[in-house]
Formats: structure tokens, C-alpha cells, sequence
């Protein structure tokens, strides 16, 4: 059963943010109230139609946790959408603890990020060990002191693996797919297709097929026509105002995708 079922926008009546970013943009101020009864429901549309800066602005009034280098909270670049959450209301069966909201282009920060509080466990670890071997301190009293250090150290390591940075960005971005999707959580994505490869997607979409079986609910924008396919999902175009749910089969992404690769020279000829 979906968590979040529902989001309803109210245009602000005065001030001056009224008439700026993001309520000036045709889909966000048509919106009214959408739908998202499905276990995933995905936002699609070109670049700069809306469908990213209303994930975000949900994901600002559900307040969920960010991967991220930043918090959304703190993340001087999602002011306006901060702004776009407090004239959202969201509805809810049961809302959920668990989940997060990502955007693909913050991962590289996120993989810095962990990969800085590793090197400072490490480096404490280090510290302590010296520091007690300068007191002739016995190896158990290390080890007591250093074990909340190493449990953190560990779990770490098991979640995303000893160098994040030896992996390539679609590995990691899958690795962190894999620990951190639990059942009965919501996931609000933003184009997390961007890193992976064909092979990689897939594997993603099963990942989503997988999660929805255990009471998951995503929430996702993006522009690929493999993720797009997950069954029973609800699309929703941002291509024209208001927003409009769209079958799979009428998506221009995957009409043109599938016309281009099946007659790949059709479009060079007019490319040329």
C-alpha cells in the first residue's frame, strides 16, 4: 500500500515569491492536485519542465533524509523549492520513517562525503592506537576504546564497500541502491538513471519490481524508457500544463527511442 498518496498545491496569494521560481513555471502552477497512488509513480518531461523541481519540493515537505553532500534543508540551491513545499500538502495512508531523496547529480558529493568520514575514522582509530601505546595502555583497553570506532568503521565498509572511489560511479550508484532500499520505505528519485548504462538500469528496474513486493514506494523522475516500464506504474507527462498521466506505450521517450533504433540512418539523414 503507498505511503504518500496524494500532493495538493495552493498558489501563495501574496508576496513576491508568488510570481518567481518555481510557481511561474506552467506545470507547478497548474497543478492542482496529483495523484500518487501507485507503488512507483514516475514524472516525465523535457528538461526544464517542472518534473524535477516538484520532486524536490516534495521531498522538502516530507522532509526525508538526503543523499547528498548537503541536507535539502541546508542546500543553498533548493531555496525556492523549500519555498514550493510550504504551499504543498501531502497526503498520507501511514507516513514513513524510512527512505530518502536523491538527486544523480549529488552523488559524487555523497561518495566524498563518506568517503571524508571514513578517512576520519581511520585516522582516529590510528590516534588511538599511538596514544596508547605512548601510555603502555594494555591492547584490551584499546580495543575497548577503539570498538564503537571499528562497529562504525564496519558497517560503513559492509553498506558501501571499503573505497567508493575504486568503484565505477554506476557501481556505486547501485551499491547504494542495494544497501539502503528497505521494505516500507519511500524513495523520491531524480533522474537516477544518469549514471548507469542499459545493463545497469536493468538491474536497477529489478530492483524496483523487487522493493514494491515488500511495501516500497518510489517516486521518480526520469527520462529513461527502461526505468519507464516498471508494471502497473503511474506515468505522469510535464510536458504540457496541467500534468497529465500518459501511457506507456504514448510516451515521445519511448516512441523515440524505439523508432531511432530501428532505423538509426532515418535520423542521420536529417541530423546531417
Amino acid at each position: 500500500m503507498p505511503f504518500l498518496t496524494a500532493v495538493t498545491f495552493k498558489r501563495p496569494r501574496e508576496g513576491a515569491a508568488r510570481d518567481s521560481f518555481p510557481f511561474t513555471v506552467p506545470a507547478v502552477s497548474a497543478l492542482g492536485s496529483l495523484e500518487l497512488g501507485a507503488q512507483v509513480t514516475f514524472f516525465v518531461g523535457e528538461n526544464g519542465s517542472g518534473k524535477s523541481t516538484l520532486l524536490e519540493g516534495i521531498a522538502a515537505a516530507a522532509g526525508l533524509p538526503t543523499v547528498g553532500s548537503q541536507d535539502l534543508s541546508d542546500d543553498v540551491t533548493l531555496g525556492a523549492q523549500r519555498q514550493l513545499a510550504a504551499a504543498l500538502k501531502l497526503s498520507w495512508t501511514t507516513r514513513t520513517s524510512r527512505g530518502f531523496f536523491l538527486r544523480a547529480e549529488d552523488f559524487f558529493g555523497y561518495t566524498k562525503r563518506l568517503a571524508r568520514e571514513r578517512a576520519e575514522l581511520q585516522q582516529r582509530l590510528a590516534e588511538l592506537e599511538e596514544e596508547y601505546r605512548a601510555q603502555d595502555r594494555s591492547a584490551y583497553a584499546l580495543g575497548l576504546a577503539q570498538g564503537p570506532l571499528r562497529s562504525s568503521l564496519g558497517e560503513m565498509e559492509r553498506r558501501y564497500g571499503v573505497d567508493l572511489d575504486a568503484n565505477s560511479h554506476g557501481q556505486s550508484f547501485l551499491r547504494l541502491f542495494q544497501s539502503r532500499f528497505v521494505p516500507g520505505g519511500l524513495y523520491l528519485l531524480d533522474e537516477p538513471e544518469a549514471p548507469l548504462s542499459p545493463q545497469s538500469q536493468l538491474a536497477l528496474l529489478a530492483m524496483l519490481i523487487e522493493m514494491t513486493r515488500d511495501d516500497a514506494q518510489f517516486v521518480i523522475a526520469t527520462h529513461s524508457p527502461i526505468l519507464l516500464a516498471v508494471p502497473g506504474a503511474r506515468i505522469y507527462s510535464f510536458d504540457s500544463a496541467p500534468v497529465a498521466a500518459v501511457e506507456y506505450e504514448a510516451l515521445d521517450h519511448v516512441r523515440l527511442t524505439r523508432d531511432f533504433l530501428n532505423d538509426p540512418a532515418r535520423y542521420l539523414r536529417h541530423l546531417a
